[in-house]
């Protein structure tokens, strides 16, 4: 990667080293695709700084970003940063009185919005009467109110420099005041390099997945892409067909993605093989292809990877705990699975790679990013890819950054013998027993989901009693006809009775495999199809605690050949 003073750079040295190849596209519901060029991308980036600073926005300026995906808004935000505005996107999972506040706090000029059916309604969150402008529309060709010349007056503006504010991202405001994380041209510069350092030199097709607003999407799927010139296709509709064979024609390489989405993958593979009536082949060949090189692999299970486009080798994993069941089931069949840990805070903390990336950890440190353990096992981050603080919060930034620097990232950690990260947990998770043993609620949690439960949130009720609030077998239902294609709905349980007895063995079965103190005594079927996330995919667990504490559970009951072990 060559040198980068600002992000800037990237779209510059873009266009200059990949010109008409394609770098964004955008798959319509009808199966076409309009893609955009490197040079036609920074030429609507142009377009877009201008109108921005024709609507009076000025250097350091706040603006809103709430839009679905695409290729015009990789085009705004590098637009933005030519007028020198600050992206602040919001992510369309937010809650109306979530935008409310962050439009307030970060003190906002002006709101940008996609087009569109998925479009926001600004009126949800009061901002009905704000000044909005429209991502497409800012994205089009000059009209008559551009003067001549106005391409070298955007060309000779003032640029960026590594210190200069880039975005704030708020990662919070679902109650409360939400925190704006303030991150600038360095410290994305920084996170870029890391995964340079990481990621394996392929060709890399990509269908994009996560929202725009999403760190992890934007250092990947947007600035570590364009460096590689690599292809990013997104998607409008949220069906999952649709969205499979989008990952087939597009004949992707790579994807990045969180652990539900590829849970839910993995799921339909299951079906579909099930459907074929092959289940017990499939189930045979897997611990064949685990000691096979991944190219054979892939040859052994030809007939999946045909149905994602037949060049899938790389799945990028963050933002969430990933169970090593699911990464070994897709590692059978010749992808390799790679994950990260970080924070919007720190950027990437550790990743593995693809000669590294054993099940159970988030592998090494990529200098010059550092980490520490805290006495109490506290996960601690220091480097250039540390953010600047929290906007206009002083309290909040003290308390997340120690005197010399480091940020605290409320998780727990250990380094195993070879000197990987493990994570244990957020440390406001941890469940500490009347008799001062600790519980971490990711390792029970791990153990029920290669019990076979899909997915579960370990909890404590009462005082010293583990318990497990579960999602019910299977996929979320499709939709039935007259419903939007994007809905779903919890499984239709035919048979309760098998339902539960499956749960409950799985969970027999996980007991066995943990200490006496970590076994689950009790289990409750979650009534949704899928657990309340934040708009980043995480469970939000306090919300599942709340519920266990009225809802009645089922108890475990121990088989005879248990009660003799113990």
């Amino acid at each position: 990667m060559n040198h980068l003073d600002s992000l800037l750079d990237i779209i510059d040295q873009g266009e200059s080293r990949y010109g008409e190849r394609f770098a964004f596209g955008m798959r319509g519901d009808d199966g076409s695709t309009e893609n955009w060029t490197y040079r036609e991308l920074n030429r609507r980036s142009r377009i877009i700084a201008w109108r921005l600073r024709a609507l009076g926005l000025q250097p350091g300026d706040r603006l809103l970003v709430w839009t679905t995906s695409s290729p015009a808004v990789p085009a705004l935000f590098f637009g933005a940063m030519r007028a020198g505005v600050v992206l602040v996107p919001l992510d369309l999972r937010m809650s109306s009185g979530a935008i409310e506040r962050i439009a307030a706090r970060a003190d906002a000029r002006h709101l940008i919005l996609g087009e569109g059916r998925d479009a926001p309604d600004p009126a949800d969150a009061c901002l009905e009467h704000f000044p909005t402008s429209f991502v497409e529309r800012l994205a089009a060709e000059p009209d008559a109110s551009f003067p001549s010349g106005w391409e070298a007056q955007v060309k000779g503006w003032r640029r960026p420099g590594p210190q200069d504010l880039a975005e704030i991202i708020f990662t919070s405001g679902t109650t409360g005041d939400p925190k704006g994380v303030m991150l600038s041209h360095a410290n994305l510069i920084g996170t870029l390099e890391v995964a340079h350092s990481v990621l394996p030199e392929q060709e890399h097709r990509c269908v994009s997945l996560l929202p725009l607003s999403h760190i992890l999407e934007q250092a990947t799927l947007v600035f570590y892409t364009m460096t590689v010139g690599a292809h990013v296709l997104y998607v409008r509709s949220h069906n999952p067909r649709v969205i499979f064979e989008a990952i087939r024609d597009h004949r992707t390489t790579t994807l990045v993605v969180v652990p539900q989405v590829i849970d839910l993958f993995w799921a339909a593979i299951e079906r579909e093989v099930a459907r074929q009536g092959k289940t017990a082949m499939f189930s045979r060949m897997r611990p064949i292809a685990r000691r096979l090189p991944y190219p054979v692999r892939r040859r052994l299970f030809s007939q999946v990877h045909a149905q994602l486009g037949g060049s899938l080798n790389l799945i990028i994993c963050a933002a969430a705990f990933l169970p090593p069941a699911l990464q070994q089931a897709w590692e059978d069949l010749g992808v390799v699975v790679m994950q990260g840990y970080g924070a919007t805070e720190c950027g990437v903390a550790s990743a593995t790679s693809r000669r590294d990336h054993g099940l159970g950890t988030v592998g090494r440190t990529i200098p010059p990013v550092q980490v520490k353990l805290a006495d109490d096992g506290e996960i601690l981050v220091a480097g250039s890819t540390v953010f600047g603080g929290y906007w206009r919060a002083p309290g909040p930034s003290a308390a997340a950054i120690t005197a010399d620097g480091w940020y605290r990232t409320g998780d727990i950690g250990r380094h195993d013998a070879a000197g990987h990260l493990v994570l244990m947990g957020r440390k406001k998770d941890i469940i500490v027993l009347p008799n001062g043993l600790n519980v971490y609620p990711e390792d029970v949690e791990n153990a029920l989901r290669i019990a076979g439960i899909r997915d579960s949130v370990v909890v404590e009720p009462l005082p010293g009693r583990i318990e497990a609030v579960v999602l019910a077998p299977g996929l979320p239902v499709l939709p039935k006809p007259g419903e939007p294609a994007d809905a779903t709905r919890a499984p239709e349980i035919s048979d309760p009775a098998t339902v539960r007895a499956a749960i409950e063995a799985a969970v027999r079965t996980a007991n066995r495999t943990l200490a006496v103190h970590q076994r689950v005594v009790a289990w409750r079927l979650w009534p949704d199809a899928d657990f309340p996330r934040t708009h980043t995919f995480k469970v939000q667990r306090d919300r599942v605690r709340a519920w266990a504490v009225v809802d009645e559970p089922l108890p475990v009951r121990e088989d005879a050949s248990s009660r003799a072990r113990n």
